[in-house]
Parts: C-alpha cells; sequence; structure tokens
C-alpha cells in the first residue's frame, strides 16, 4: 500500500510544475507538534491563544479550588469547593477539546488541497 502512495506521489510531482511541487510537499502530513503550532497561525491565531491564556488561568483557580476543598471545614464548603472543581476541570476540558477540533480540521483541509492538487494534476494529464 505504501509503494503505491509512492507511486501516485511521484506520478503526480511529475505533472506539476515546481511551484506547485513545493506547495504539494508542503502539504504533507504532520507530526502531533506541527498541528499545535499549526493552530497559532492564521486568521484565527489570536482565539487560539486567548484561549491558552483561559485555559491557564482556568488552571490556576482549579488547583486554588481543590486546595480550598481540602481545607474546608464544613459540608457546605466542600460541596462548594467541590462543584467549582468540577465546574473548572469541565471548561478546561471543553477548551482542550476546541484546540483538537481545531487541530482535525486544519488536518482535513490540508488533505482537502492535497485532492484538489492531485484532481488538477490528473486533469491536465488527460487533456494533454
Amino acid at each position: 500500500m505504501k509503494n503505491e502512495m509512492e507511486e501516485i506521489d511521484l506520478l503526480i510531482k511529475e505533472t506539476l510544475n515546481q511551484e506547485e511541487a513545493k506547495f504539494y510537499d508542503a502539504l504533507d502530513e504532520q507530526g502531533i507538534f506541527e498541528m499545535l503550532f499549526g493552530l497559532f497561525k492564521g486568521k484565527n491565531a489570536w482565539i487560539n491563544i486567548l484561549l491558552n491564556f483561559m485555559i491557564v488561568f482556568f488552571f490556576g483557580l482549579l488547583i486554588y479550588s481543590v486546595i480550598q476543598f481540602f481545607n474546608a471545614q464544613s459540608i457546605e464548603q466542600l460541596v462548594r469547593w467541590g462543584f467549582g472543581s468540577i465546574s473548572l476541570l469541565l471548561c478546561i476540558s471543553m477548551l482542550k477539546l476546541y484546540a483538537w477540533m481545531q487541530m482535525d480540521k486544519n488536518a482535513i483541509l490540508r488533505e482537502m488541497k492535497r485532492l484538489e492538487l492531485q484532481v488538477m494534476s490528473l486533469s491536465g494529464k488527460v487533456s494533454d
């Protein structure tokens, strides 16, 4: 299977000009850290930066809330700090989930660009 993919990639690169081949190489599969740092590029980078600051802030509040939970003297305080801890944990989880969905969206867009380039390459070969 891998040899077939390499052959297809080679065939596509042969039909592309130098600039298109360079663009095609840039669309190659990324590792986890490349995908993570890719969140901070583009139009919505400021949102992801803001969300990461919120995650750090909520994490600090979570640590404080957990400490207060273990230092609570009454059942009422235990319930309040416990509910606060769970709420903050849920907020952090949702923000992390949003970031993972953005990484997945970027990977899907990259694959769509690869497919568009392949279709363009094959349509150029058919018309010749």
